[in-house]
């Protein structure tokens, strides 16, 4: 039996993303609603799938497609390619996740030079038949056949020239007629192939372009960047064309059921009168408001008005709608879930909480802990000197500063040399997502509220002020011009996505309100605070009282510890004490590393002991309370030592020219020489160093007593913990916890201090034997960095930097494993030691100290594995503890 391929709209609902993607579910949900939505019928994610597996399109899915064209010919009352009626229809993707401007679109297929004449006679509007025309050719040109755009501008252009117009909708019906047959020509000689004459094969090759799409390069960019899987594949929603650039009373337009950029209600878009769908998203002409659109068309607006409320209604959540009006009747092309800004997120959350919508569970959902990193990012200091140039359309909030760039390669290629760049163009396009993604912010001089810029931007958080009109972009001379003024590529300037601002130079930036108030500067009830802090309090207070993972902090400074407490930390998790011989310190380490013997050794280590004790008072005071978690030394060696190949090089050059060499320099040559490791972070650290120098820890273990009955004299709550590093094996940890225990006792001398004893699994062997380890230690904490490093046999200083990004591009690797835990590889040994641990003790404490700890995707393992705590690096703190909260909705 043949594999059902094709489903009308009348079949289905949201529920079907997976199998029609999430523009054919919501089509057909809207048709259950009984909205007016133009019919058509959605060739499912399955066909795509079995396209991108074999090369071909399915062969059942062309007959599927002739029998669905012609059940839709009936219901419209129109046949597909017959000129004296004919059935027009637009191929558009559809996916299951939103994938706005990524994937392709084709529109008035069906059209040819014979029905372009019958719709200028029927209509009695010759301009619009064969503008209809000129779009199919130029869009199934440029997707379908590849033809590159600089030549489709190039031809447009000499049209724009001789008729002295400014954009192709200006042109008369005869130069567009004109158009459309010489972008033929070109298609012809690109492709040595003669133009298709038959609508049905204009539909099949539309259609198999898309399938295409799924994979361009832009859309596994946005992919990679989105972490939307690439099996999916995409559906493709064949529609009856309606037509907003028939009438002077036809339009089309987006429109959003609260503005997406800030969160505030009320309806906000986009709508241009005589125009087509792509026209808005495009940018090509600036928009008008949808409060100018009531003006123009108050009856259809009026109708909008009442349908965008009936949609957020039945979604409970910020609609993204596009729609048609033609000859005055409107017509809903498409709904979803909008994209929204940070801003956004918090604010339309709660105040859909506040009218009865959503719960706060729900509202708790609908942010994400990268959405709050967002809004702790700095804002512009408007009380500094300010040389304002232009004001555009607010469209992503944020503030940008970096050199203007004009063209998306060059700003991808300065970006990867760790410049900050500003993409300046006209109006963005699906093909310039690499310089987005690349940029600090957009600037385009054309382009609404709704434009492919603004939309993009949103979605990845990326500061875009879009529509500034008096700016002129030419991208030819690498320059723009306000009046008088231009700015030429290279120069600086700073750009305001929240008021819309573009500032000539470097403006300097200030504290966010949102990290004013996570810093407790600001509280969320005083006058000043502003709507989303009072959104950000709320559901950050949820996600506390519901989250069951505690969230520790990184912290290794007294400043840090009590920055982390503020921000919301409930101890720390990782103190690293080889951070504390940084700096000025440095030389203390390099002592004991010289010392000729071990009296003189223990010498340096006992000056190093109050150092280390003053350290653990400050943070234990500022933990009071709160577990501190100290590990032990483990210093790579050449973080401290001079680097060999520098001193083999100093010292060849000092024999050379006969220069003195003092004993010190000599001594550090030969112990650098004595102690230089091929690899060092498989070397001379962590346990190892503790074993064969014990002076070490031992003063560590010392000064961490001393403190503790220091701070408790105070009248404070110090709860250490001691943390033994890189441990292999169950008679390393033994050694060491017997040695560590005997040195506790001496020290505490009969006062009374708990101080439990665990170790670091972060050798993949320390995962598997965790049953061993489980006998001597306290507490277990997976220090997953070096965890990922040793399961993948990557070094991670030298893997970014070489091959890892190409493994990412050619998506031999779905992300970082740096950055979000690999839970297929690493994830299992954590679950491993997990399994061990819990089968030892019910109750056996497990905790993350990795960064893996602060990222939202690896939260949600941590959650799901039942361990007790994440730590992370304090500025992550908020999103942790936001992250635990919605882990905990999403598994009950």
């Amino acid at each position: 039996m043949a594999k059902q391929f094709i489903y009308p709209f009348t079949f289905g609902d949201k529920s079907k993303s997976d199998l029609l993607g999430g523009k054919g579910a919501n089509l057909a949900e809207m048709v259950q609603m009984g909205l007016p939505v133009p019919p058509g019928f959605t060739i499912t994610t399955d066909a795509c799938r079995e396209y991108l597996t074999t090369g071909i399109v399915p062969a059942q899915l062309h007959d599927q497609i002739h029998v669905s064209l012609a059940n839709l010919e009936k219901i419209v009352g129109k046949n597909f390619g017959d000129a004296s009626n004919p059935l027009l229809v637009s191929v558009r993707s559809g996916a299951k996740h939103s994938m706005p401007g990524m994937m392709e679109t084709v529109l008035n297929v069906g059209i040819t030079p014979e029905v372009a004449d019958a719709m200028a006679k029927s209509s009695g509007n010759e301009k619009f038949a064969w503008d209809s025309y000129r779009r199919f050719i130029d869009m199934f040109g440029r997707i379908v056949c590849d033809l590159p755009d600089e030549m489709v501008h190039k031809i447009e252009g000499e049209y724009l020239k001789k008729a002295n117009v400014k954009v192709v909708a200006e042109l008369s019906a005869s130069a567009l007629k004109e158009l459309a047959q010489d972008l033929i020509k070109a298609i012809e000689q690109f492709t040595n192939k003669p133009f298709p004459k038959k609508p049905i094969d204009h539909l099949t090759q539309s259609i198999e372009a898309v399938f295409k799409s799924w994979n361009s390069e832009r859309a596994q960019l946005y992919r990679r960047r989105e972490r939307i899987p690439s099996d999916l594949g995409t559906a493709v929603n064949i529609q009856s064309m309606v037509f907003g650039n028939l009438s002077d009373d036809s339009g089309t337009g987006v429109a959003f059921t609260r503005n997406p950029a800030t969160g505030e209600t009320g309806s906000y878009g986009d709508y241009l009168d005589r125009a087509q769908g792509e026209d808005v998203v495009a940018g090509i002409r600036n928009t008008m408001s949808l409060a100018d659109m009531s003006k123009k068309e108050p009856v259809v607006h009026a109708e909008l008005e009442r349908l965008m409320k009936t949609l957020e209604d039945h979604y409970r959540d910020l609609c993204d709608i596009e729609f048609t009006v033609e000859r005055g009747k409107l017509w809903i092309l498409q709904t979803r879930v909008g994209k929204r800004t940070a801003e956004a997120a918090f604010r339309i959350a709660t105040q859909l909480v506040d009218e009865g919508k959503i719960s706060m569970d729900e509202a708790l959902m609908r942010t994400s802990g990268d959405q709050l990193a967002q809004l702790m990012f700095p804002q512009f200091d408007l009380s500094a000197n300010q040389n304002l140039i232009a004001t555009g359309i607010a469209a992503s909030p944020g503030a940008a500063v970096g050199e203007i760039v004009f063209n998306s390669k060059r700003a991808f290629d300065l970006a990867k040399t760790g410049r900050k760049v500003i993409l300046v163009r006209r109006e963005t396009s699906p093909d310039d997502l690499v310089g987005m993604v690349a940029a600090e912010g957009i600037l385009t001089s054309r382009g609404g509220k709704t434009s492919h810029a603004a939309v993009v931007a949103r979605g990845m958080g990326k500061t875009a002020v879009c529509g500034t009109e008096s700016i002129s972009v030419d991208e030819k001379l690498l320059q723009f011009t306000v009046g008088d003024l231009i700015v030429r590529e290279g120069e600086v300037v700073s750009i305001d996505g929240t008021t819309g601002c573009v500032y000539l130079g470097e403006l300097p930036v200030t504290q966010s309100p949102v990290t004013s108030y996570l810093e407790g500067t600001l509280l969320a009830s005083a006058k000043d605070a502003t709507p989303v802090v009072k959104a950000v309090d709320r559901i950050l207070q949820h996600a506390d009282e519901i989250r069951k993972l505690y969230v520790r902090a990184n912290a290794d400074t007294p400043e840090d510890a009590q920055r982390a407490k503020t921000l919301g930390a409930q101890g720390i998790g990782l103190c690293r004490t080889e951070h504390m011989f940084l700096g000025e310190r440095r030389n203390y380490v390099e002592r004991v590393v010289l010392a000729e013997n071990e009296s003189e050794q223990n010498a340096v280590i006992a000056e190093m002991q109050p150092l280390q004790q003053a350290d653990f008072v400050g943070i234990l005071k500022a933990m009071s309370g709160y577990p501190v978690t100290v590990r032990l030394l483990d210093p790579p060696l050449h973080e401290f030592l001079p680097d060999l190949a520098t001193l083999s090089a100093e010292m060849a050059t000092a024999e050379a020219l006969n220069s003195t060499i003092t004993p010190r320099d000599k001594a550090i040559f030969a112990a650098v020489k004595r102690l230089h490791e091929s690899n060092p972070m498989l070397g001379l650290r962590g346990v190892r160093l503790g074993i064969l120098i014990p002076e070490l820890f031992k003063m560590q273990v010392r000064a961490l007593v001393l403190a503790s009955l220091e701070v408790q004299k105070a009248g404070f709550d110090p709860k250490p913990e001691l943390m033994i590093p890189l441990v292999a094996t169950q008679r390393e940890l033994l050694y060491l916890r017997e040695t560590l225990e005997e040195e506790i006792k001496k020290t505490l001398n009969g006062a009374q201090l708990e101080m439990p004893i665990g170790t670091m699994i972060e050798t993949p062997r320390a995962a598997i034997t965790a049953t061993r380890l489980a006998d001597y230690a306290d507490f277990f904490s997976f220090g997953t960095n070096d965890l990922t490093q040793l399961t993948w046999a990557f070094s991670r200083d030298d893997v970014e930097s070489t091959f890892l990004p190409r493994y990412l591009d050619l998506e031999l690797l779905p992300f970082n494993p740096f950055e979000s835990l690999d839970q297929d590889g690493v994830g299992l040994l954590v679950k491993i030691a997990r399994d061990q641990a819990r089968a030892y003790r019910k109750d056996f404490k497990l905790g993350v100290c990795g960064e893996h700890g602060g990222d939202p995707r690896s939260i949600h393992f941590f959650h799901n594995l039942n361990l007790d705590y994440v730590s992370c690096s304090p500025f992550r703190v908020p999103v942790a503890r936001l992250e635990s909260g919605r882990a905990k909705v999403i598994k009950s």
